[in-house]
């Protein structure tokens, strides 16, 4: 299935491509012959990601710095993106994330969850979606969503909400966009952990890891979810259309993976809301 040509041809965008999940899956996109773009809110990070993929890939590499939660930056992004062709593939992988006890939250912090995580890909996927309806151009939109999902989750609300939505989104789209030839997929990921969600998500207290609650006692490797996106966007996927594919290892069936944290003390979690207004 993996062949060196199994994305020839193809342009893919990836949202937050240039660090974690998003680098490892435009990786395995170039080693597979596609042609990249990557976009982000931090220009230094685009720029060290696409240095690499073009010195250690020899793939084509086109960097927008762009913040997803703002519509008309993500209008003027595609605009740009399509004068040098039209893109075929778009990757919603830019996301934000933190634990966090509900009744705590404001306004303004739920918000910095939602806007990139819901709204961000929503704008994206309509942006690419009416340009390739409108000039009759076959497109993949692959959303990396998450087991709470299906679970809920605990101490991350508004990141289940949003994910929520946005397999909402997969499942809406893939009916109404499916006649005009754009396909919707989404994964959803277990524990893979990158530096950014270790700080979010498994701060020091925590009593255990995410290997030790997983069925397979092991987190997932990077390579694997790549492997899997590159099939979800490629054409030997193209009759799989508004469906979500877990990939956790059997996580999400003993639990949400919230559960240790019912237990922490109004110590530890001042601790950690102390910790979270220093980054």
């Amino acid at each position: 299935m993996f062949e060196k040509t199994l994305l020839a041809g193809k342009r893919i965008l990836v949202t937050g491509g240039g660090s974690g999940l998003g680098a490892a899956m435009s990786r395995r996109f170039a080693e597979l012959g596609g042609e990249l773009v990557i976009c982000g809110r931090r220009s230094a990070v685009l720029d060290e990601a696409a240095a690499q993929l073009r010195t250690e890939c020899g793939a084509k590499v086109d960097i927008f710095t762009c913040d997803i939660r703002n519509a008309d930056a993500v209008a003027d992004m595609m605009t740009a993106i399509w004068q040098d062709g039209p893109l075929d593939i778009l990757v919603n992988n830019a996301a934000a994330t933190f634990i966090a006890q509900s009744e705590h939250l404001s306004a303004r912090a739920a918000d910095a969850i939602l806007a990139p995580t819901l709204h961000g890909a929503m704008y994206c996927t309509l942006e690419a979606g009416r340009r390739w309806i409108v000039s009759h151009h076959r497109g993949v939109v692959l959303s990396i969503l998450s087991t709470s999902t299906i679970t809920g989750r605990a101490f991350t609300m508004p990141s289940a909400m949003a994910k929520s939505g946005l397999l909402a989104m997969t499942k809406s789209l893939a009916v109404e966009w499916g006649p005009k030839d754009v396909r919707l997929v989404a994964i959803a990921p277990g524990p893979f952990p990158t530096p950014g969600a270790i700080g979010q998500l498994q701060p020091e207290g925590r009593n255990s890891g995410p290997a030790a609650r997983n069925p397979l006692g092991r987190v997932g490797e990077h390579s694997e979810l790549a492997n899997l996106a590159s099939f979800l966007i490629s054409d030997q996927a193209g009759y799989i259309n508004g469906e979500m594919v877990v990939q956790d290892g059997g996580a999400h069936l003993r639990s949400s993976g919230a559960e240790d944290l019912l237990h922490w003390t109004d110590a530890q979690w001042a601790a950690q809301r102390a910790a979270r207004m220093k980054n």
